[in-house]
């Protein structure tokens, strides 16, 4: 699954530079994830970065988007590999 940012979110900036796919951007009240991005931080750590730093705990699994670990890992991989390209 990706994440998803909640409505608790305070906009204290801390989750966005933690995201090693750049999927978190200021949305127009609240930081959004892109699920097309978001990878759980899969590749990159152990666990995701941002839900590690938030403060108020408000960064879900999103269930609209429900992917595997396998699932997770591929999109890691064409992403990383759009990087390189």
């Amino acid at each position: 699954m990706a994440l998803m940012i909640t409505d608790e979110c305070i906009n204290c900036d801390v989750c966005e530079p933690e995201c090693p796919n750049q999927a978190i951007s200021a949305g127009e009240e609240i930081y959004v994830i892109d699920p097309g991005k978001c990878t759980e931080c899969v590749g990159h750590f152990d666990e995701p970065q941002c839900q590690k730093v938030c403060p108020v705990d408000c960064i879900p699994l999103d269930p609209g988007h429900n992917e595997s670990q396998e699932e997770l890992q591929q999109k890691y991989l064409q992403l990383t590999a759009q990087k390189v390209a």
